[in-house]
């Protein structure tokens, strides 16, 4: 076998995979048919969600060296803001960051884990049997084969990778179109009347600014149209009066509302992630970070399907977590989209008006504010507990809560994961019985820390222990305070997800 996963396509979602996957050990290789880096950035932030997701890896600070925090954001364009700052996270904000810069970080952060990429390289075929993967290559020397263990495709909407593993791609073909543009040149004089009249425009590096925008008169041209210099302006005349002078333009593209879920994200031995699973209109900009979410799932999973000790059920468990987020999204997405659209309809203009005000009034409700500021963030992303009557923390994300242990010089839960293993914290359970029983078996799975909380947490009143998946996710959690019926759970959590122990060493 030449590699473990060949990993088709090097976007954000394609090089996290692959660096999850050779922390953990696993022989990655991404190819790409671009011979270049995507000079372009379509998206433009990471939210809440995903700058947690670098954090746990300890790689925030190189994103936020480099993007601009947004405490808010917006659903369907709305005036009343979404508060982020409002959740439970560190991270209660928006990154503004080109989706370039992101690019290019997860590709310096793979490169150091020893993950090989090849540019100018594109699958042209792929086969599967019941041992691996056949994978036909293009590249400058020509067609090679190359044998993997597994196949992930995140080659996009289009996905060849899809399409060879026989997956479907139901949804709704596109019914809408906007336009975005990057100039050198715009009048800065004119860009507050330009976004009065729901233009939607960001300063971007080196001296660029972005418009994007829907025109009545030009939302049904199809996606493939390229958009024209000309075109450009005279929506923006017809929209907010003014030109803005917008010249020298560095990109100009169209984008449509076509809006498709894969029906699985595994066929076997080949497995889908970000916009080749799932697409979408860019609304309130969910697609890329949504993509981060899929690999940081997929990564631990797959690499202990390679490594030989994944729990029955484990990698299935990607399509079923992640599927109905996938899901999730592309409905929110769609809702958003029909709010913008009903405005432009002259017919619709009115109530459409009248119910954006009226959602306007509710955002400004604390509650509401609440609710799809998590969703939007993926801050609320829980998945669901596989034993009925866990305790409610299952499924959820672990606080990142304040710490401190005699045996590790982290300071947050989070600093605990940058290894990639499960961390089973012991909160204020340090009777040296816990730590013995708790380890052997999994230590190369799982790190034991006996620790004491330093942050006041609700949902942690009363817990005992908790069992954090790589992703951050709590897999298991207990408030008993019975030793014997701790341990009896706790060896039955760390085998359900981190395998069967490699050893049995009778307790202390």
């Amino acid at each position: 076998m030449d590699i473990d996963v060949i990993v088709v396509g090097a976007g954000p979602t394609g090089l996290l995979l692959a660096g999850e996957l050779a922390l953990a050990g696993i022989r990655v290789r991404v190819v790409e048919r671009r011979t270049e880096p995507q000079r372009d950035s379509r998206a433009l932030t990471l939210h809440p969600r995903s700058v947690e997701l670098m954090d746990l890896r300890g790689l925030a600070d190189r994103f936020l060296a480099l993007g601009r925090h947004m405490p808010g954001w917006h659903f369907a364009g709305l005036n009343t803001r979404l508060d982020f700052t409002a959740l439970e996270s560190r991270h209660g904000y928006t990154l503004f960051l080109a989706q370039a810069r992101t690019e290019a970080l997860l590709e310096e952060r793979a490169r150091e884990l020893g993950v090989e990429i090849l540019r100018g390289h594109q699958v042209v075929g792929l086969r599967q049997d019941a041992e691996g993967v056949e994978a036909e290559v293009r590249g400058p020397g020509g067609v090679e084969t190359v044998r993997s263990k597994y196949a992930v495709g995140c080659d996009g909407g289009r996905s060849f990778v899809r399409q060879a593993a026989g997956i479907g791609f139901p949804g709704t073909d596109e019914s809408l179109t906007g336009m975005l543009g990057d100039f050198a040149v715009a009048d800065t004089d004119n860009l507050d009347r330009a976004r009065g009249s729901g233009v939607i425009i960001a300063p971007l590096e080196g001296g660029l600014t972005r418009f994007v925008l829907l025109d009545p008169e030009r939302i049904r041209t199809p996606a493939a149209e390229p958009v024209t210099l000309e075109e450009f302006r005279a929506s923006l005349i017809r929209i907010c009066g003014t030109d803005c002078a917008v010249a020298e333009p560095r990109w100009l593209s169209r984008f449509g509302n076509a809006t498709r879920l894969a029906g699985s994200y595994r066929s076997d031995r080949v497995l889908l992630a970000g916009d080749a699973a799932h697409i979408h209109f860019p609304a309130a900009g969910q697609g890329l970070n949504t993509g981060l979410q899929d690999a940081m799932n997929l990564g631990w999973k797959l690499a202990a399907e390679i490594q030989g000790w994944a729990p029955p059920g484990l990698l299935d468990s990607y399509h079923e977590e992640r599927h109905p987020i996938g899901q999730a999204v592309t409905a929110n997405t769609e809702v958003q989209t029909l709010l913008a659209e009903l405005t432009l309809v002259p017919q619709y203009q009115r109530p459409a008006t009248a119910l954006r005000a009226l959602l306007d009034e509710l955002l400004g409700i604390k509650e509401v504010n609440r609710r799809l500021a998590g969703q939007v963030s993926a801050l609320d992303t829980t998945y669901p507990p596989a034993i009925a009557g866990a305790d409610p923390l299952v499924g959820r994300r672990m606080p990142d809560i304040a710490l401190s242990s005699a045996g590790c010089q982290a300071a947050r839960v989070y600093e605990l994961l940058h290894t990639g293993r499960f961390v089973l914290l012991l909160l204020g359970a340090a009777d040296g019985y816990a730590q013995q029983t708790a380890g052997p078996g999994w230590g190369a799975r799982v790190a034991v820390v006996a620790a004491t909380k330093h942050d006041d947490h609700p949902d942690l009143d009363g817990v005992a222990e908790v069992l954090v998946r790589p992703d951050g996710h709590v897999a298991w959690a207990t408030r008993t305070t019975d030793a014997h019926a701790r341990h009896t759970e706790r060896v039955r959590a760390l085998t359900a997800w981190a395998g069967a122990p490699e050893m049995k060493r009778r307790p202390c």
